[in-house]
């Protein structure tokens, strides 16, 4: 794509989701939660990371509509629904696997 066309497109969407996936412990939420749902305590104990800081993170991905909570018994698990976010992920991860 040519640098004059990018001129009058508006990537602030882009740019925020990036911005968001730029964390280390968001991004590894973010690709744990692409092929299962889970819950903040299941996160949390497959990072290392205590369950405040999960949560706290979570909410940030919640309110961009970057993860989705849903019910399920009287657990709240996780999911990712964005479609922008899947595709950097599973290339993200395809990049990984070939290192």
């Amino acid at each position: 794509m040519e640098l004059k066309k990018l001129k009058n497109s508006d990537f602030t969407e882009e740019a925020e989701i990036l911005k968001i996936l730029g964390h280390p412990i968001r991004l590894k939420i973010v690709c744990g939660l692409i092929e299962q749902s889970l819950c903040v305590n299941d996160i949390g104990d497959c990072l290392g990371e205590p369950q405040p800081k999960i949560s706290q993170h979570l909410a940030l991905l919640r309110a961009k509509g970057i993860v989705k909570a849903e019910r399920e018994g009287v657990n709240i698990k996780y999911r990712v629904v964005h479609p922008l976010v899947i595709k950097i992920i599973k290339l993200v991860e395809r990049e990984k696997l070939k290192e």
